[in-house]
């Protein structure tokens, strides 16, 4: 493997698309260190040191994706997120709004349009989401246990929140052009990379946050066990993530003049990971919800309020089984509204393709349902169990249960771009005959 990096940077064209791609990471995390004009700098780094010792997880989610930048507050504190947000949103859209529709089934045109639209709806959302983003650290709401939450804005002036606002999404502007940039320039999957790099950076801080918060022999066991636990689940995520059913697809032979066309074979692949991480972010999002307005209600200790303060919070028993089972839920409902069986079994049957022993037409779509019904139910339990690591390998281990850094989302996004980069480096060697990456 590193035989074939030392042969990519030797290949001049793969070469700069590399250094390209570097290049721009750098200014990615550059920009994630900026603080927002009329933000107090050390008062934000004091409530963020306050809030990991206790353990706030509520903007976690968040704050991964923008590589700790949300909670310093930087001109790239939204991060990726409006973009994949908005992304979600368009795909959902899709299967309802038949104009989109129209537009998905028009190739490569009508998918530039979506682009388009995601592109809008990235910039409003990422204007609701700065707007929320600024009230909240103006009134204290987002360091609730910090002493000078209150003093992260000094001047709380509508000037001074209206040029926060379209820093932050000028900001998220910036990061979407940069993203584009690596697509079009770089080595591909530009905002995929991007989340990479947001999550891989908090990776060293939070395992040395392990290391400091152990008692096992300074913390070295500690650290050694968090280590060993990730390298398990990057195998497991690997063979899962690779893990498909390929449904054989043959293709009738036809004759047009003297010539003969068709009758090859192929499949159709269906990964038992269908939905990827999408569960995840959703299940995540869900279960926020209700946390984020006790934050904004106060501090009640009677009523739903505490109820939700003492069942609904990262590790207890209520909050881990809502978790799973909304992760199972929207898995199936993913998976549903993405793949349709219908369409596909009228491609196959326009083109003249049938699948061996099932007859063309409604009973290929019954087959692919059944077929994806079956390998969907192993996908979602293991996107469960993935999610739920943390709380259930390192419940002993007191705070490093915190600071884990191979979560759910983490783990499987950094896997699955990882593997998707690779293999794009691969395809480009193999082009030149160089030895590949995943030989």
């Amino acid at each position: 493997m590193l035989t074939a990096f030392a042969r990519a940077f030797k290949t001049p064209d793969l070469r700069k698309k590399l250094l390209f791609t570097f290049g721009i990471i750098v200014l990615y995390r550059l920009g994630a260190h900026i603080p927002v004009p009329g933000v107090d700098y050390g008062n934000v780094q004091q409530c963020v040191n306050q809030a990991k010792q206790g353990n706030n997880n509520l903007l976690g989610l968040m704050d991964m994706f923008s590589g700790g930048a949300l909670l310093q507050i930087t001109i790239f504190a939204l991060g990726i997120m409006p973009y994949i947000t908005a992304s979600i949103i368009l795909q959902l859209l899709t299967v309802v709004i038949p104009r989109l529709e129209a537009l998905k089934k028009e190739g490569q045109s009508g998918q530039a349009k979506i682009t388009q639209y995601t592109r809008y709806l990235t910039v409003a959302l990422a204007i609701l989401q700065g707007t929320g983003l600024v009230a909240t650290a103006k009134s204290g709401a987002l360091f609730s246990g910090c002493s000078v939450a209150n003093q992260i804005v000094p001047d709380q002036s509508i000037f001074t929140i209206i040029v926060m606002v379209i820093t932050m999404t000028a900001g998220t502007a910036l990061v979407m052009w940069l993203g584009e940039l690596i697509t079009d320039r770089g080595v591909g999957n530009g905002m995929s990379i991007l989340m990479f790099i947001s999550i891989a950076a908090g990776f060293p801080g939070s395992l040395w946050a392990i290391k400091e918060s152990g008692k096992l022999a300074k913390g070295w066991i500690e650290f050694g066990t968090v280590i060993l636990i990730g390298f398990v689940m990057v195998a497991l995520v690997v063979f899962v993530e690779q893990a498909q059913r390929r449904i054989p697809v043959q293709y009738a032979k036809r004759m047009i003049g003297r010539r003969s066309y068709g009758g090859t074979s192929t499949y159709i692949p269906l990964k038992v990971n269908q939905a990827g991480v999408i569960p995840v972010i959703f299940a995540s999002s869900l279960l926020y919800i209700p946390i984020l307005i006790v934050q904004f209600a106060g501090t009640s200790t009677s009523g739903w309020s505490a109820w939700i303060q003492q069942h609904l919070v990262d590790g207890k028993p209520i909050h881990t089984v809502i978790y799973f089972f909304l992760i199972v839920f929207f898995a199936f409902f993913y998976v549903a509204i993405s793949f349709n069986p219908e369409e596909v079994a009228d491609n196959m049957k326009k083109y003249g393709g049938f699948i061996p022993g099932i007859r063309a037409g409604r009973p290929t779509a019954e087959y692919l349902s059944y077929v994806l019904n079956r390998i969907t139910w192993p996908g979602s339990l293991y996107l469960g169990l993935i999610a739920l690591v943390p709380t259930m390998a390192l419940a002993g281990f007191g705070g490093a249960n915190a600071n884990f850094p191979f979560g759910g989302t983490s783990i499987l996004i950094i896997v699955g771009v990882g593997l998707e980069t690779v293999k794009q480096i691969e395809s480009q060697l193999q082009q030149r005959n160089y030895e590949g990456f995943l030989r």
